[in-house]
Parts: C-alpha cells; sequence; structure tokens
C-alpha cells in the first residue's frame, strides 16, 4: 500500500517493483486531495508549529497513510500490517500508535527491529542484495521525505549539528543568493480559515499548494535548520523545506490579527501548542484531537479575507490586510479621531489596578529605599 500525497518521487512503476520483491498485490492511491482538506488545512487552522518552528510536514501525513493502510488490510483480510520505520525515528510511534486506535487486533511488523537491520547503510545493503532498486546510496545517506507541504533532509553530515547543511542538499528552495532581483507580490484569500484563492482567483487546494510552492520556493521562502526533540528521547537535526506552507501560516496568523478578539486568540495560542505536540507525538485519533479541532473549526468561522505579502531574497513582508469580518475600527483606534471616552479610560484603569492599589495601602508601596548618592545625583 503507498499513498500519492504529493512526494518528490515518480510511483508509476512502483507496483511492478512491489511485485518483483515479493509482493501479490500493490494499491498506488492518489490521497492529495484528502491529504490537504483534511490534514493539511485543519494544521492551518489551529496555526500550530513543533517547537517554535517546525511546521509539521512529516507527522501530519502518517495518520493519512496509516488510516489508509489499515482500511486496505481490513478490505483484503490481511492479519498484519508492516511499516519500514527506523527504530531511531518518530514515524514508528506514529504509525503504530494510529494502528492501534483504528484496528488493535492487527499484528504490527517492523523490520528495522526485528530483523538484522541497524543503519541506513544496511537497510540500503539488504536491499542491493535482493536487488530492489533504492534512491539512496552508502556514500550519501541523507534520508528525505516529501509531500506536498514539506521535504526534510536527515542523517549524513547532517548528524552532526556542528556542521552547515550543504548548499546542493535544498530541492524545494533556491539560495537567497540566487533569488530574483525584484519582489514579488501575492495575494492570499481564505475562507473561515482555509486559504481559498490566490491573486483574486479562486484555486482548488492541491494546485493553490503547488502554485503558493512554487512562488515561495523561487524567493527562498520555508527553510528551517533545527535541532528537535524528538517522541523517542533523544535529540536530532532536520532541515526542512516548506515554502507555501509557511506563506500560508504567516498570512493565517495575519488574518487572525484583524478577526479574532484578544481572549479567543490568546486561548488558541496555547492550544496550538499542545495540538502541535500531539501531531508530533502520533496522538491524531484521539478524542482529545478530535474536541481541540472542534475549538479551532469554531475560531475559524470569523478568519475570512485577503492577505497581501511581498517576497524578496527570503523575507516576507505584509503589505496589506483586509477582511469583512474585521473587528479594527479606525475611529475607535486613530490617535486622530478616536472616540475613545476619557471617563471610561479613567475608571477601566481604576478598576483593573484596584488590586494592586489595595494591596499597596495595606502592605506599604513595593519600593526600594534609594541609596544616598543616587538620591543626591537626582537632586542636582
Amino acid at each position: 500500500m503507498a499513498g500519492n500525497i504529493g512526494q518528490d518521487e515518480d510511483l508509476s512503476g512502483l507496483e511492478q517493483k512491489a511485485l518483483r520483491s515479493g509482493a501479490s498485490k500493490c494499491y498506488v492511491e492518489d490521497l492529495r486531495h484528502d491529504f490537504v482538506t483534511e490534514y493539511l488545512w485543519q494544521l492551518v487552522k489551529s496555526g500550530t508549529q513543533y517547537e517554535g518552528r517546525y511546521l509539521l510536514g512529516t507527522s501530519i501525513a502518517c495518520p493519512l497513510l496509516a488510516k489508509r493502510q489499515v482500511e486496505t488490510a481490513i478490505a483484503e483480510g490481511a492479519d498484519a500490517v508492516a511499516h519500514g520505520c527506523t527504530v531511531e525515528g518518530n514515524d514508528q510511534v506514529r504509525f503504530e500508535l494510529a494502528y492501534k486506535a483504528l484496528a488493535p487486533h492487527l499484528k504490527v511488523i517492523a523490520p528495522w527491529r526485528e530483523w538484522n537491520i541497524r543503519s541506513r547503510q544496511d537497510a540500503i545493503v539488504f536491499a542491493q542484495e535482493r536487488n530492489i532498486p533504492v534512491p539512496a546510496a552508502p556514500e550519501k545517506l541523507f534520508t528525505r521525505d516529501s509531500n506536498l507541504w514539506h521535504v526534510s533532509h536527515e542523517g549524513g553530515i547532517l548528524e552532526n549539528p556542528a556542521e552547515p547543511a550543504p548548499a546542493d542538499l535544498y530541492m524545494f528552495t533556491v539560495d537567497v543568493r540566487s533569488c530574483p532581483s525584484g519582489e514579488s507580490e501575492i495575494t492570499i484569500d481564505f475562507e473561515k480559515g482555509v486559504p481559498v484563492g490566490l491573486n483574486g482567483y479562486r484555486i482548488p487546494p492541491v494546485q493553490l499548494l503547488e502554485d503558493l510552492n512554487e512562488i515561495a520556493g523561487t524567493n527562498g521562502i520555508g527553510r528551517v535548520d533545527i535541532v528537535e526533540n524528538r517522541v523517542v528521547g533523544m535529540k536530532s537535526r532536520g532541515v526542512y523545506e516548506t515554502p507555501g506552507g509557511t506563506l500560508i501560516m504567516a498570512a493565517h496568523r495575519e488574518l487572525e490579527s484583524l478577526t479574532l478578539d484578544r481572549q479567543t486568540r490568546y486561548q488558541k495560542e496555547l492550544l496550538s501548542i499542545t495540538y502541535g505536540q500531539m501531531i508530533y507525538d502520533g496522538q491524531w485519533f484521539t478524542p482529545l484531537r478530535e474536541a481541540m479541532d472542534a475549538f479551532f473549526n469554531k475560531t475559524q468561522e470569523v478568519v475570512s479575507g485577503s492577505i497581501t505579502m511581498s517576497l524578496y531574497k527570503g523575507t516576507m513582508t505584509v503589505k496589506s490586510r483586509r477582511s469583512p469580518l474585521s473587528l479594527y475600527s479606525y475611529d475607535i483606534a486613530s490617535f486622530e479621531t478616536g472616540t475613545a471616552n476619557s471617563l471610561n479610560v479613567e475608571g477601566f484603569i481604576n478598576v483593573v489596578g484596584l488590586p494592586a492599589a489595595v494591596r499597596s495601602q495595606i502592605q506599604g508601596p513595593k519600593l526600594e529605599t534609594p541609596k544616598e548618592h543616587e538620591t543626591v545625583a537626582r537632586t542636582f
């Protein structure tokens, strides 16, 4: 079972490869639309990032792939499912937690834990000895995972966090020194927290993300080089390229700044941290995730409008924010024509400051007595 979620590889010969490798049947499904609309757009609504920087490109793909794998296994009457995740990685946790949530009766076969494979080089040699073609080679042990949202790079020289990422590592984004010399201006249109169009034109979800990947990648946007904390307890260095996703998430935050009230936005930011941790940890098929989705969906009912951004050599600058549901009022906010009543503001400050005033009256003001030389300096 293989799913097309926009990975940067040709899947046309996968069925023949599977049959030559001993499989009796091979399913290759186009899951791109489901991936974007049911998983990525929910990620956008939540506004989450793992440890403040990682946009969860691999993490968010695992539940969809595991779900279709389980559904296929049940349809075929299989009694087991298998995955090729490494023993050090996060994906084994994500896949197997999904299996347990959806079909706990299925046996799990994990070759990296059960066979004599202890490294990526072992896996490559294992495949070569059996005439199974693989894209990696022992002398270049980068491992990559790509889909419509991102491409990740791990292994090889990247396992030393003191070493810079090689210049030829990147696949989706152009080095800023090679980007176009002029700025690019784009407008992303949203409806209820979901991107629906570009520059005023409504575009289908998959094509929209592909277009934004091309635009952002050409302008050098979306690279992240981080050391993260894995589910299994170790630290790991990864280099990620998420061009279109970086644009979308930035524009979405700007639109929320117009349309969400202060308390809702604050609570949403708190919950988004937990949400990102859950996705990273493989906790997609849980009641808590479903409940949090309901909260995020409710907040997004007012997140409609358009954000215009200028892109230039790896940078993004917001040029315009527009929404028919904007809470921003020029008449109230303007320093020139603001209508805020001074008596109302004074009363608000007195109410908010009441606990501090009472504490000071009863316990004394929280001031330190200035030193003598400091008093003299202030006097003169």
